[in-house]
């Protein structure tokens, strides 16, 4: 099957049988969507940063447990980060008016908003797992733990979102590159480039990354449905990363208020703001994002500003209003179909094949 794609390295690399890897999506994904996806004969993605040793090992066992096929297993690799209470302050300032708006004392405590960065614990834990593919967002971690975490066999992918990156990657020993453009919901993987205004495109950044790496690189951003597929295949990718379309399945671990919001996006409704979690992010546009950002400079470092926004998310919430929610989207959202994970996979493969042999007759 492997031969009807015009390069099968990723599949070869990972031993999958589609070139469609499911994006991890902290918060938002759990083991029943690795599962599905994994069984469809994609690569099946468990994100790690927002869950304890114990949760991560629970879902793996639960993964293991449905499908013998290679899953994923995802980590930042962010700086924790140093309070500054300067920061702090300005941050607490300027969402004192929400805070007064829904009868929340300004000045009271404010939960701690937490994202674990790969770690001497977390290499452990994936030495006693062992998952085929481990990666990476926001680089990788320091070459001792990148050894390790090889040494278990694991293949390593991390994010680019610019030529630069792509490279860096390959000479710190990732096995393939994914290629994020500017379109992908959710966090940028942005570590050597901060500047936001010069975020590349998907379609100008995949056959620029392909031409400068050896390795295989991977399409994430924008991309939804066949014609984004074979378009990502076409510039030279050797599979691609969705994220988005798969928020649409019921395996998702998302609220109504998400759901929703998702059924609603449009192409010009999302941006990059940084007002959810001190790090640029592509979500949909809600009242915090207009008025506070899109992007401020006051925010907290990454992940400290969401702290101070859950009790207005605990007050706006249930009363149906999404305004301080991240609501992480890109921009094909309404490209979105609500199909169980494993269809949606392996429709997109049949699509993709249909296109595919169009292209070429």
């Amino acid at each position: 099957m492997a031969k009807a794609w015009p390069d099968n390295r990723i599949q070869e690399l990972l031993d999958i049988e589609l070139p469609i890897i499911q994006a991890p999506m902290a918060g938002s994904v759990l083991s029943k969507m690795a599962i599905a996806v994994s069984e469809a004969g994609g690569l099946g993605s468990l994100p790690c940063a927002l869950l304890r040793i114990d949760q991560i090992r629970h879902e793996y066992d639960l993964i293991r447990q449905k499908t013998a096929k290679p899953v994923n297993l995802n980590f930042f690799c962010h700086q924790s980060p140093v309070i500054d209470p300067d920061r702090e302050n300005r941050w607490r300032k300027r969402l004192k008016s929400y805070y007064t708006e829904f009868g929340i004392d300004p000045s009271g405590p404010v939960p701690t908003s937490s994202r674990a960065p790969f770690d001497a614990d977390l290499c452990a834990l994936v030495e006693e797992l062992r998952p085929e593919v481990v990666s990476f967002h926001f680089g990788l971690p320091d070459q001792k733990l990148l050894a390790r975490v090889k040494a278990t066999g694991a293949k390593v992918l991390s994010s680019a979102t610019t030529v630069e990156e792509a490279v860096w990657l390959e000479r710190e020993g990732c096995d393939a590159i994914i290629a994020q453009g500017a379109e992908a919901g959710g966090h940028r993987g942005n570590f050597l480039s901060h500047d936001m205004a010069t975020q590349v495109g998907t379609m100008a950044l995949v056959p620029q990354v392909v031409d400068a790496v050896k390795i295989p690189a991977i399409a994430a951003g924008g991309i939804a449905d066949a014609r984004g597929i074979v378009a990502a295949l076409v510039l030279g990718a050797s599979a691609v990363q969705l994220g988005t379309a798969y928020l649409f399945c019921p395996e998702a671990e998302i609220s109504p208020l998400y759901q929703q919001a998702l059924r609603n996006g449009k192409d010009n409704n999302t941006a990059i703001t940084n007002v959810f979690t001190g790090r640029p992010a592509r979500g949909i546009v809600n009242r915090l994002v207009r008025e506070a950002g899109p992007l401020s400079a006051e925010t907290p470092e990454f992940p400290l500003a969401g702290g101070a926004l859950m009790p207005l998310r605990a007050k706006a919430e249930p009363t149906g209003v999404a305004d301080f929610t991240s609501l992480w989207s890109g921009q094909a959202a309404s490209l979105g179909r609500e199909l169980p994970a494993g269809e949606l996979t392996r429709l997109l493969a049949e699509e993709m094949r249909n296109k595919m042999s169009a292209f070429h007759s």
